[in-house]
Formats: C-alpha cells, structure tokens, sequence
C-alpha cells in the first residue's frame, strides 16, 4: 500500500512538473498554417478560387463539400468569449445579414463547375439562436436553391439555452439537423456572473429535453475550465449536473485568455481571478476523470463522447477530421466559410472573409467574395499538415506512405526527444504515438512539426497557454 501511495505521489509530481515545463503559448491547430504564419504576401483571391474549383472537382463526386455559416449576433457581451460577435438587441439585423449570407453563396456557387452536394452544414457564432426560426429556414432553403443534400447529410447549430426554443429546435430540424450542441460553460453562480453568462440548470435541462424528445441523434454540451474563480468542486458540480442529462457527446475546453487579441471583452475581471498552472490542470484532470467515470471516452483534444456517439465511432474508425468547425466525424476536402469572419478551406488553401460587417457588406454589394485575406499552402504545408492532423485526431502519425517524409523529420523528432524522455511520447522507426500522458500536451507535440513557428518564432503573445 506504501508503495502504490509512494508512486501516486511520484506521478502528480512529475505531472506537476511537466505542467510548468510545457505550459507556453501554442495554437489549437484547427488549420496548419495558423492563421499568425499565413504568407498573405502570396495569397491573391484568383488562386484561392482556382484551388477551390480544383478540389471541388477532386472531391465533390463522393464526398460532398461542408458549409460553415457565422451568425455574428448575440445580445449580451460573455466576458469569456474569443469570437467574431455583433452585440445588439436589434433583431431587424437579421434579415439583411440572411440576404447577404445568400447572396455570398450565389457567387460562390457561379464559380463551380456543377451544382454543388452539401454533406455538412454548421451554423456558428455568435448565437445563430438570435435569428429567428423564419429566417434561419429561409437561410437553409436559401442554400439549397443552388446544391443538393448529400445522401449522408449531417447538420448542426450552436444553441443557447436561454433563447433557443422549442419552435427553433422543430424548425431546424425538420431542415435536417440532427446534432446540436448548447454553450453551458459553468453552472457556478460565482463564475457565471464573472463571464457575464447567467443560464440556470433549468434551462439547459430543457432545451436538452426538447431536443431528444423531437428527435435530435446528437446532443451535444460545451463546458469550459480554467474560468475565473472557477474551482475543483465547480467543476465535479457541472459535468454531475451534466451526466444527468446524458448529452451525448461534450466539449471540455481551456479557456483561452487573449484579451491582448480580442480586446475588452475578455477583461470583465482580472488576471488573477483565473486559475493557473497546476490549478488549472487539477480541475481538467478532476473534469476528465469524472467524465471517465460517467463512460465518456476521449477523443482528440478536448472532446469526450458516449460510445454510441458519431464521434466516438469516427474516432475508433480512424476517420475523425479537424478543421475550423473542430472536430468533425467525416472528412470533406471543401469547406466554404460563409458570413463575416469565416475563413473557408479549400485543403490547398485557406481564405478569410472581412471581420466587420461594414466591410462584409460594401463587397457583396460589388458582386465580390468579401475575402479580405488568405494563404496557399505549398508542398511542405501540406505534409506538415497531414501529420499534424493526424496527432491532433489519433494521436499518432507517421511517415511510411509516399508523399508523408519530409527533409526536416530528423530536425523535428530532436526537437522531440525530451518530450519521448518525459513520457509523453513513443517514436519508433517510422511513427510516433502519443501516450496517455502525452495526451494533454498534444498542442505542444504538434508545435514540434510546427516549421513555420519554429523558423520565425513570435516576438508578441500570438496564442493562448497550452495547459
């Protein structure tokens, strides 16, 4: 018994001090460049719409392409939030962004080669729930004057539990959708009111409720630590409150503190009101262990599903994909951002829409895609990518196949070797495999493949820490 205390023991010190170790700012790789490391410089819109048409021509026959649609309006500013918003209470924004969203389609749709088949749709934000059930169904049939429903369609929104009704829930999905996922974050009053995020139990209880009761296939939580004054009993509290609705899939994310980014609307307290380090990582470690115990298995980074979910299942079949919509269960080559901000993936390269709605506007009142920025990607990004990829949705890569070698390996799995020291990792002759420990420090495995970071290391903070 003092033997096993002893080890115990042992182990959360050398976690412990791994944590201080490999704690630095890296991205979450939802794209290799990162957006910090695009050559902008050698983007031009011709070349984006080139790649596009060419990858569609690869691709669409079987696989279909993906539409990720921002919907940037919320009513109230959460303090925790990192994304593109428009705060209002002004609902006549609505139909005017919905007919710029449609009109931005149209011209992409000029562009393809055939009447395109849509196998994924995502409505993101902001709070697509701010827009009415009217309009986002005559957003989605807007969509498909110009496409097809692929024969294995899957669709999904991001609702808030405080206005996401049960007319919204039979709206949408009488359109398709099948999998939505509702912004919990904290049960905590404490913390709630320091995010500015004020949703009862209640709430989320019966928005979850509806949404199994009409027919939903994948309901999903999203759930945060490293909040402030966030504790390790916040936590237990929300993933118990959690597991007795039973969602069928979560998100378990690390806040990302980069008000320096994202300006006022992360500074609604202060730096030392959020827990750091160690404290942070009790709470993953209590979050992941609780969700263990309830039978939600992990799957890539920050994601955690029953074994019945779609998730899990892509997961075990090896076929999990990560773009700018995170984690998904099926792989499209083509993905189409649409709406302000979005950024669209052509798997060749990357293109970024305007950031302000003013400037989203102005060009599609020009019969111009409002992208405002983007990179190509070269032969190397590409290979970068793939193993990147692949630690990032199986926790292992390696090198066997043509095409996947590249000239700078040897260099890499140096950088790699005190991480394989630490246990962290396995590399063997042609492979690398993330270990359990390993699991948690999966952003930093991948900075080591990261080339475009590691030749022009970054001067200013570019990204949140990675515990």
């Amino acid at each position: 018994m003092k033997t096993l205390i002893l080890n115990f023991l042992l182990f959360k010190i050398k976690e412990m001090s791994l944590i201080q170790k490999y704690n630095v700012p890296g991205p979450r790789y939802t794209s290799y460049p990162t957006v910090p490391y695009w050559n902008e410089a050698m983007f031009s819109v011709a070349e984006w719409k080139e790649t596009l048409e060419k990858s569609f021509l690869e691709s669409n026959t079987s696989e279909g392409i993906s539409l990720y649609i921002h919907l940037p309006f919320c009513e109230s500013l959460c303090t925790f939030c990192g994304c593109n918003k428009r705060i209002t209470k002004r609902h006549d924004v609505e139909h005017p962004y919905i007919e710029a969203v449609l009109k931005e389609w149209e011209l992409y749709c000029e562009l393809l080669p055939k009447k395109p088949s849509i196998r994924e749709i995502h409505l993101g934000g902001g709070t697509p729930t701010f827009f009415s059930p009217e309009n986002l169904e005559q957003l989605i049939n807007g969509l498909f004057e110009n496409a097809v429903k692929h024969d294995d369609y899957e669709f999904s929104f991001e609702g808030h539990p405080n206005n996401t009704s049960r007319t919204h829930l039979q709206k949408l999905y009488d359109l398709g959708f099948r999998r939505v996922s509702f912004g919990v974050q904290d049960y905590s009053e404490t913390v709630q009111k320091a995010i500015h995020r004020i949703q009862s139990f209640h709430n989320v209880a019966k928005v979850t409720f509806w949404a199994r009761e009409i027919g939903y296939t994948s309901i999903g939580h999203d759930l945060i630590y490293g909040l402030p004054f966030q504790t390790v009993q916040d936590v237990i509290d929300t993933i118990d409150k959690t597991n007795s609705l039973q969602p069928d899939r979560l998100a378990f994310y690390s806040y990302a503190h980069v008000p320096w980014i994202k300006g006022n609307g992360q500074r609604g307290f202060k730096d030392e009101d959020i827990p750091k380090d160690e404290e942070k990582r009790q709470l993953y470690e209590m979050g992941k262990k609780r969700l263990s115990e309830n039978g939600y298995h992990e799957i890539g980074m920050d994601h955690f599903a029953l074994a019945s979910d779609s998730l899990y299942q892509s997961f075990k079949n090896e076929k999990l994909h990560r773009n700018f919509m995170g984690y998904t269960s099926s792989k499209t080559q083509v993905m189409i951002g649409l709406g302000v901000s979005s950024i669209s993936d052509s798997w060749y390269s990357f293109a970024q829409n305007a950031k302000t709605l003013e400037d989203y506007y102005d060009a599609l009142n020009l019969n111009q895609l409002p992208v405002f920025r983007g990179h190509i990607l070269t032969s190397e990004d590409l290979i970068i990518r793939k193993h990147i990829l692949n630690l990032m949705c199986q926790f292992k890569t390696s090198w066997t196949e043509y095409g996947t070698y590249f000239s700078e390996l040897p260099s890499v799995l140096e950088r790699l070797h005190e991480m394989q020291i630490d246990g962290l990792l396995e590399i063997n002759d042609s492979s690398i495999t993330v270990t359990e420990l390993g699991k948690a420090f999966v952003r930093n495995i991948c900075m080591a493949f990261d080339l475009r970071m590691t030749r022009n290391k970054p001067e200013t903070e570019l990204f949140s820490m990675t515990v």
